[in-house]
């Protein structure tokens, strides 16, 4: 089992490895994904039917209070920062409310758009929940659908499930090679929860409590339409993914935690553990 840091050897871990602290994530592009979500780019909502109000300068105000970006507008360019302080103590609270979901063995669904960096972590939590009675839901399994490339072409992916129940997509088709890939689309996770939906109006009206999601872990548009659909939902957002945050500062998402979202896997290791104690929980063997 991994041992559980401290706050403050996580901390030095977070700014060490650029989990938090000075990230690599480049200023202008931030800027430019919180005036896209400002003028309501719907690739930029993850799902979420955020207020019309957002300006770009109320975006950016948001994002200092619970991300910790560089307050000064007139940064424009190089690095940006996300506070480890803000990272540390959603971390606590996500942990709390994973413990609360543990412990009245609920249902739990769980997604990511980062699978090539962030599948270990919910895998890890998922096994925990798993060990303590909850459900993991993991509906929609094999479902497809045809997405723009960047190049002007179509390429289709498909959701799948890694063990023991994380949803994530795969290419598919003539032209897919299986591999994982990363996607902030929230298309995936509104089937997901339509096919749930359907199966519990199929049955009885009444038997939707029973396997409806009490609890999504997630990130980028899984996370956004779970919260749309006003299911507790916690997740994991970089600091050019405002519109997480803005949900959270809406009240849709419960809790946000900050932090780069594309470094290694294995340093997000001590994370896990962190949350897994939180919750009151252990990695399993």
């Amino acid at each position: 089992m991994n041992p559980v840091p401290t706050r403050d050897e996580l901390r030095a871990h977070l700014i060490r490895t650029m989990i938090a602290g000075g990230v690599a994530t480049p200023r202008q592009n931030n800027l430019l994904h919180y005036r896209r979500m400002a003028a309501g780019h719907p690739y930029y909502q993850f799902g979420l039917e955020l207020k019309p109000s957002w300006t770009e300068r109320t975006v950016l105000e948001m994002m200092v209070e619970r991300c910790g970006v560089e307050p000064d507008p007139r940064h424009l360019y190089g690095d940006d920062t996300i506070d480890p302080e803000i990272t540390l103590d959603t971390l606590e609270a996500m942990g709390e409310r994973i413990g609360r979901a543990a412990r009245r063995r609920e249902n739990v669904i769980l997604a990511t758009g980062h699978p090539s960096t962030l599948a270990p972590l919910y895998q890890s939590v998922a096994r925990a929940l798993q060990e303590a009675g909850c459900r993991l839901l993991t509906p929609a399994a094999g479902w497809t659908y045809e997405i723009e490339t960047s190049y002007g072409g179509a390429e289709l992916r498909r959701i799948v499930h890694a063990e023991p129940g994380v949803a994530m997509l795969e290419s598919c088709g003539p032209t897919g090679d299986g591999r994982t890939q990363h996607t902030h689309d929230a298309r995936p996770m509104e089937e997901m929860l339509r096919e749930l939906a359907n199966t519990a109006s199929a049955d009885s009206p009444e038997a939707k409590p029973d396997f409806w999601p009490d609890l999504a872990i997630a990130d980028h548009g899984w996370a956004g339409a779970a919260g749309q659909a006003g299911i507790d939902t916690v997740g994991f957002a970089d600091c050019n993914d405002p519109a997480l945050f803005a949900g959270a500062a809406e009240g849709k998402i419960d809790v946000v935690v900050p932090l780069d979202d594309g470094i290694a896997s294995r340093h997000y290791t001590p994370l896990t553990a962190y949350i897994l104690d939180r919750a009151g929980l252990s990695a399993p063997a």
